[in-house]
């Protein structure tokens, strides 16, 4: 009776990795039988599994995600685009998508667009034979073009909706209205809304509520913008505002907020004493700035994981199915020191 040590395996294969024919050596089985048992379990008997996989990782064995997808059709592996990578504000969602798929026994892989539409498109075509699908995050590509990605790859969106497709969402509708009514309660006749890059769908859905609200609870607003949506781009944003002559500057995010921040205090404009500034997103370091910004937040972490938890659905449901689920996680506004009562006398 042959006696086989992991030493004597790992000095019999040296330095390169074990294959599955050394495991099917080993083992004393054909190598198809190997693939069965790792692949699709069912096929082979749980004595034979068992003994597989015993000396699989006697072996140092690691199957290889490609080559396990050529039978079962899964490579247990999802990719996540993000608009911008630098930005903190898609730290939760890159938490909460590694949890899920860690959870779930996949690997999660991710992809910065820097703010491109078409370098999404590149992600998806090039990484498509390789994952089980895509999570994209605040994508900048139109409408059309993601159904047409989602009618050829699994995909779910973050912070974007699109009929027919799978996505998470913080309420941003009802935390724009939580903000509008916020200033309009500490006596603000005017707010500005500094808008985000003109491909983001959440810059025109907040404007358009921002618009609506403030009609309603009788201010004026205005829209200003394009501007990055960075901490670069708040000076810009910051002139803008103040020559709009408005009394409140809601910025595209926690950034461009910040940002602005750092322009007022340069034109020594007093925050909130002067204008009043609220941001999205209650990153991290929103609360540590000159002032404590104001700002919308949400659970990102778990728009991460429920988009995970979406795309692994549709491994084995008919993904192609025109019904889609939109879930729509609560957001809430965190009052900090950079919103204050509107000032008596104007600028």
């Amino acid at each position: 009776m042959r006696q086989t040590t992991r030493g004597a395996a790992v000095g019999r294969h040296g330095d390169r990795h074990p294959t599955i024919y050394d495991v099917a050596r080993e083992a004393g089985v054909a190598a198809s039988t190997v693939s069965r048992a790792l692949s699709t379990p069912g096929r082979v008997s749980a004595t034979t599994r068992e003994h597989i996989l015993e000396t699989a990782e006697r072996l140092g064995y690691r199957t290889n995600p490609l080559a396990r997808a050529l039978p079962s059709g899964r490579t247990d592996t999802v990719a996540l685009c993000v608009s911008d990578i630098t930005n903190p504000h898609f730290f939760g969602i890159i938490r909460g998508a590694e949890q899920q798929t860690r959870a779930a026994g996949c690997t999660l892989i991710v992809g910065d667009a820097e703010e491109s539409p078409d370098l999404e498109v590149r992600h998806v075509q090039r990484l498509g034979p390789s994952v089980d699908g895509f999570v994209i995050a605040a994508s900048r590509m139109p409408d059309d073009r993601i159904r047409d990605l989602a009618a050829n790859h699994r995909l779910t969106l973050v912070n974007r909706q699109v009929d027919g497709v799978n996505s998470t969402i913080i309420d941003h509708e009802d935390g724009t209205r939580q903000i509008v009514e916020h200033l309009s309660s500490l006596g603000h006749p005017s707010v500005v809304y500094l808008a985000g890059p003109r491909q983001s769908w959440l810059a025109a859905q907040r404007w358009r509520v921002v618009e609506s609200a403030a009609w309603e609870l009788g201010m004026s607003a205005a829209r200003l913008g394009p501007f990055p949506p960075a901490v670069l781009g708040g000076a810009a944003a910051a002139d803008a505002a103040l020559a709009s002559g408005a009394t409140a500057a809601i910025a595209h995010n926690d950034l461009l907020a910040i940002g602005m921040l750092r322009r007022l205090a340069e034109r020594r404009v007093r925050v909130p004493e002067d204008m009043s500034v609220v941001g999205y997103d209650d990153i991290f370091g929103a609360d540590f700035c000159s002032p404590p910004l104001t700002t919308l937040g949400g659970s990102f972490t778990e728009a991460g994981r429920l988009a995970v938890d979406l795309l692994l659905g549709m491994r084995d449901a008919a993904w192609r199915s025109e019904t889609a689920s939109q879930v729509v996680l609560p957001s809430h506004l965190i009052v900090r020191e950079s919103t204050g009562p509107a000032p008596r006398r104007p600028r």
